[in-house]
């Protein structure tokens, strides 16, 4: 065709330009995104970039549409699911414009989870469409399957994207289960683009692309849509391709909250799609005045919204970004860059094991749970899984007087060293006066080098000789107190770590995870004044009645004067009687797994991490919690301690140290630390299939985000949320309902001379009465206050539901149409 007959054409579409080799492009592109489909599907390899153009997404079933020919993440989502047999797809769209096309091509099929995150300013962005608000959540089948996150104003920063993928996309995914993920992976969201005037950083895609790896057993494809500022599109690209190379992620932050205006979009998104999904949960909902008001608009008034494609179309002209501005957003690039590198190291994972350590046993109680093999058996499993010899391996070592000393009182010390000479006929009446403590003349031994090992596992990955680094160590440490042994535990090893690791290496901020299932006290009383280490414990609390049995588990324990904020319990509770325990010996029903803990990092862990942004992490790690053992009682899976563990692995720049705490089912603590570890060597999570967290936890997880509010801005969603139209429709239904059961119901004769009596009986009643009885007298009606006072919450009224169906009801989109 001649250069008149391709300008001549191009009016026929919108913001499309044609060239003699268009079409040997565009059929390249989508090729392309078919065979890298194909390749991961089938575990040629585990993951995949395709560099393509043109770009797909907005390509329409009959012709091309802004920059694009053939939509080629449609087209070969559907290969996938109809050639290769997978039964779901999940697609992630965060090119900065809305997907119209790929939308529309799956919009009633259930098999596809569409999210797009496009900015739309209310529509005034191109595409200019309705359809890309987030009330369009799909039709027929597909109704709740199609996710719109627009973002009504520009300037949107990597705090903004976080808290998106924290309380929209992740959630969403994991009750989703997809068999593989595709990205449209535009980045004219990044910094600097023209397009897309959002502040979203390179380096923040590496944390993105590894979020995502943890979906449908690692099969993710990101395939290139836009990004038109060229050093912006090619260090985003970079960074992701290092996170599918399985590179550490570079540290961020600490991050923004997200902006009051993505609050409002999360919140939108989150109220729409409450009714067909079990993971939106953290929100309440209510008829009155206490409802967060979602209504938002454009200071421009309402958007010229396209309802129908033109017949003819103006020719598409690119305006280009001032020399001066991108030239300065290239050097801010640059220098974003260089803050961010991606550490390099000799090794990737180091670890420490000394059989030293089995010599502490209970001589008197051999079957006692804090046994020796609990180490033996981690070990031998991770060698039978062929772990162990793709890690390096450490020399063990005691720790130091003044090391111990960091942390602990010099008293306390002293008394437990004595203990190596202190006769065994007297260790009976020493244990009668300590807290679940049992001696042996190796205790002493055995606790320094816990203690110390450890330290050579910090200095091995604060050096950089590895990236991260665990130690299979016993005996425990987090219940010992600074003054005095408990629970098992001797000496406080991870807190020795962390002030080590301060002093020889001057880390500013460390995190401490510990999601053994009891309470970390000691762990919590060394750091609860301490701004500098943020701890986070995840225990069973049974509101006080499981050990260790103190108040200071509790989530309103939130540290004291500079630590204040900086101490995170997340206890879960059953709801049995106090008395369930003196006539049970098992734990009750629905106690917490992975769909808890998971969700507890989801909604509380991870975005508080992510605005702390810590230098180093300390994973205190109980496997007590795993399905199975004899003192926990939950039903964490290996899998589920996986999914916490690669969470944890893209903060800190990977400088992540596992450090061995209870666990007492042999086979359930060998296993869950094989997962931990083949996640630290850059393995995949399994995939969940438990997802939907017990009323129980769900209460505890906002308890603690009640709490926590105040000093973390990322715990901003917890808000009562209006009744969406799907709810307003079904409390009509009931009040119709209601309406016919009275209709049905006729007074007879009998039910009339019934209330006669009753009548004539009130009657004498009150004739007997000298005087009426006072009010407050046991006599009296209640007061006016009183029954206000007492009544129960009750269901909105008809004209509250007429009301708020009148205000919150939203036209469907042929009504507006």
């Amino acid at each position: 065709m001649s250069k008149e007959d391709l300008i001549s054409m191009e009016h026929g579409y919108d913001a499309v330009c044609f060239h003699q080799n268009s079409m040997k492009c565009a059929r390249l592109s989508a090729g392309a995104t078919i065979e890298m489909l194909k390749a991961v599907v089938s575990d040629q390899v585990t993951n995949g970039l395709a560099v393509i153009r043109p770009p797909g997404h907005h390509a329409t079933k009959e012709g091309g549409c802004g920059h694009c020919y053939f939509n080629n993440v449609a087209i070969a989502t559907k290969h996938c699911l109809d050639k290769l047999g997978l039964a779901k797809v999940l697609i992630v769209d965060w090119d900065v414009h809305h997907g119209q096309s790929t939308q529309r091509m799956f919009y009633n099929d259930p098999r596809v989870l569409y999210i797009s995150i496009h900015r739309y300013e209310h529509g005034w962005f191109w595409p200019n469409l309705r359809e890309s608000d987030y009330d369009y959540i799909g039709e027929k089948k597909g109704l709740g399957y199609n996710v719109n996150i627009p973002l009504n104003k520009t300037g949107m920063t990597d705090g903004d994207y976080l808290a998106i993928f924290h309380q929209i996309i992740m959630p969403l995914a994991m009750e989703f289960n997809p068999d593989a993920v595709i990205v449209s992976a535009g980045y004219d969201c990044a910094l600097g683009c023209p397009e897309g005037e959002m502040k979203v950083s390179p380096p923040l895609f590496s944390h993105l692309v590894h979020m995502l790896k943890s979906l449908a057993d690692g099969r993710l494809a990101l395939i290139l849509e836009g990004g038109y500022h060229l050093e912006s599109l090619s260090e985003g690209v970079a960074y992701s391709l290092r996170a599918l190379l399985d590179d550490s992620c570079p540290l961020i932050g600490p991050s923004l909250p997200p902006q009051p205006e993505m609050v409002n979009v999360i919140l939108n998104c989150i109220n729409q799609l409450r009714p067909y999904w079990k993971c939106f949960l953290y929100q309440n909902t209510n008829y009155s005045e206490k409802a967060v008001n979602l209504a938002s608009a454009d200071p421009r008034g309402e958007a010229p919204l396209i309802l129908e494609d033109p017949a003819y179309y103006e020719l598409f002209k690119y305006d280009a970004q001032p020399k001066e501005k991108k030239d300065a957003f290239t050097e801010e690039i640059k220098e974003i860059v260089k803050a961010h590198p991606t550490r390099t190291t000799q090794h990737r994972t180091s670890y420490v094991y000394d059989d030293h350590m089995m010599e502490h046993k209970n001589v008197l109680e051999p079957s006692h749970p804090e046994k020796p093999e609990r180490i033996s058996w981690i070990r031998d499993m991770l060698e039978e899984y062929g772990l162990l010899k793709r890690c390096i391996k450490l020399a063990s070592r005691r720790a130091t007087q003044e090391e111990l000393n960091l942390v602990h009182d010099l008293k306390h010390i002293e008394r437990i060293k004595e203990l190596e000479t202190t006769k065994p006929r007297e260790y009976p009446a020493i244990e009668a006066t300590l807290n679940s403590i049992y001696i042996h003349p190796k205790s002493y031994s055995c606790a320094l080098m816990a203690a110390g090992s450890l330290l050579n596992v910090v200095d091995s990955v604060m050096t950089d000789e590895t990236r991260n680094g665990f130690a299979i160590i016993r005996p425990p440490g987090h219940h010992a107190e600074a003054d005095i042994p408990c629970g098992f535990c001797f000496f406080n090893n991870v807190p020795i770590a962390a002030k080590y690791a301060q002093k020889k290496y001057s880390a500013k901020k460390i995190m401490i995870m510990d999601w053994d299932v009891h309470h970390g006290n000691g762990t919590q009383h060394m750091f609860e004044s301490d701004d500098s280490v943020l701890y986070i414990s995840l225990h069973r609390y049974d509101n006080g009645f499981f050990y260790p049995g103190s108040a200071d588990a509790n989530y309103d324990k939130v540290g004291k004067g500079k630590g204040e904020g900086f101490n995170v319990n997340i206890p879960f509770n059953s709801k049995v009687s106090p008395f369930y325990y003196l006539v049970n010996s098992g734990p009750p029903e629905g106690m917490p797994g992975d769909a808890e803990y998971i969700a507890a990092f989801q909604q509380i862990v991870m975005p508080i991490c992510y605005e702390y942004a810590p230098d180093l992490i300390f994973i205190s790690a109980g496997f007590d919690a795993a399905k199975g053992d004899p003192l926990g009682g939950c039903r964490i899976t290996p899998g589920g301690y996986a999914h916490m563990t690669h969470m944890l692995t893209s903060l800190a720049n990977g400088r992540v140290i596992l450090a061995l705490e209870g666990g007492y089912n042999l086979n359930s603590i060998s296993e869950s630390f094989s997962a931990c570890v083949d996640v630290m060597l850059g393995g995949t999570p399994p995939r969940i299939q438990d997802t939907e967290p017990t009323a129980n936890a769900v209460e505890t997880i906002k308890n603690v985000i009640s709490v926590h509010k105040k000093y973390w801005k990322s715990l901003c969603c917890d808000v009562t949320l209006p009744y969406n139209e799907t709810e307003i429709l079904e409390l009509e239904k009931e009040k119709q309902e209601e309406t016919k059961e009275k209709e049905k119901k006729v007074p007879s004769d009998l039910d009339d001379l019934g209330a006669k009596l009753k009548a004539m009986m009130l009657e004498l009643k009150g004739s007997d009465s000298e005087t009426p009885p006072t009010e407050g007298s046991a006599d009296a009606p209640p007061s006016a206050s009183d029954t206000t006072q007492s009544a129960a919450p009750s269901k909105p009224s008809d004209d509250d539901i007429t009301q708020l169906g009148a205000a919150a009801a939203v036209p469907s989109p042929a009504d507006q149409v």
